[in-house]
């Protein structure tokens, strides 16, 4: 199949990356693998976007950190890329705003095709340009409908884990609504591991049962169990985490001195912002 006629895929990740892991990386290349060993698509941007303070995890560091942690790991890829937007916001932003924001920024972009030349470059260059404080704006083209797409046949689509797609079950973690949005609207590209049966999560739940079909399971043979709870862990406790996340992001958290028993501590006593929010008296 030609690439004309092919599908053009963003592939967005949002969550903590308390750090980034080469894991969180690999998972990109597989879903880009997956995606275009259908013949149906082509990955053209990956992008990643590191939560808010406000998110109020337990040992999330400084959302500056980790944002420049993110930028450090993927300072020699080609297509993938850091986005600041949502961790510079000063309240949690659900999962399912963050991929409307990028929707609507894509919708923008379409409609001022008429700019002049000029202006395109200069804009494009802009665009581009990863700031000194982890600014990145990058451009996803798209429309709202269904399977969000553009005449080019631009999709955006969620880049996640086998643990978020389970997290869908956990009780006031996420709105309904947001889960219909986010797979029905957009759908999700999962990396799974041992221990985690997607195919069984998704035959057991209604909603993500409906749409199946807005659902790439990717399954990661190469066993690796990397994680950034064990990578704190193990730093707080002076052991080697070397070659578990890329060289230049743990050169930067030995040089700002990351990840003590005093950070893990930070947000302990504080309940996670989803779980406040929506059993808080306005999710009623």
């Amino acid at each position: 199949m030609e690439t004309q006629a092919r599908t053009k895929v963003v592939l967005l990740a949002c969550g903590s990356f308390n750090p980034i892991t080469n894991m969180h990386l690999r998972m990109f290349e597989l879903a880009k693998d997956c995606l275009e060993d259908t013949g149906q698509y082509v990955v053209v941007k990956g992008l990643i976007s590191p939560v808010g303070d406000g998110y109020k995890k337990k040992g999330l560091i400084e959302a500056s950190h980790r944002v420049k942690m993110a930028m450090l790991a993927t300072e020699t890829s080609d297509w993938i890329k850091v986005d600041s937007w949502e961790s510079l916001q000063p309240e949690w932003v659900e999962t399912a705003k963050v991929i409307r924001h990028y929707h609507e920024l894509g919708t923008a972009e379409e409609n001022n095709d008429e700019v002049d030349t000029v202006k395109k470059k200069k804009r494009k260059l802009e665009n581009n340009k990863q700031d000194l404080d982890g600014s990145f704006s990058y451009k996803t083209r798209s429309c709202k409908k269904s399977m969000v797409s553009t005449d080019d046949g631009y999709q955006l689509k969620l880049l996640c884990g086998g643990d978020v797609l389970e997290s869908f079950g956990v009780p006031n973690l996420w709105k309904p609504e947001d889960i219909v949005e986010i797979v029905g609207n957009y759908g999700l590209v999962c990396i799974t591991r041992n221990g985690c049966d997607a195919h069984k999560f998704i035959h057991q739940s209604e909603v993500l049962w409906n749409y199946r079909k807005n659902i790439h399971v990717v399954r990661e043979w190469v066993t690796n169990d990397i994680s950034a709870t064990h990578i704190r862990r193990a730093l707080r406790r002076g052991q080697t985490v070397r070659y578990l996340l890329p060289d230049p992001v743990l050169n930067y958290i030995k040089k700002q001195g990351l990840y003590s028993a005093e950070s893990e501590q930070k947000n302990a006593d504080v309940i996670l912002a989803p779980l406040q929010r929506n059993t808080g008296p306005s999710s009623s």
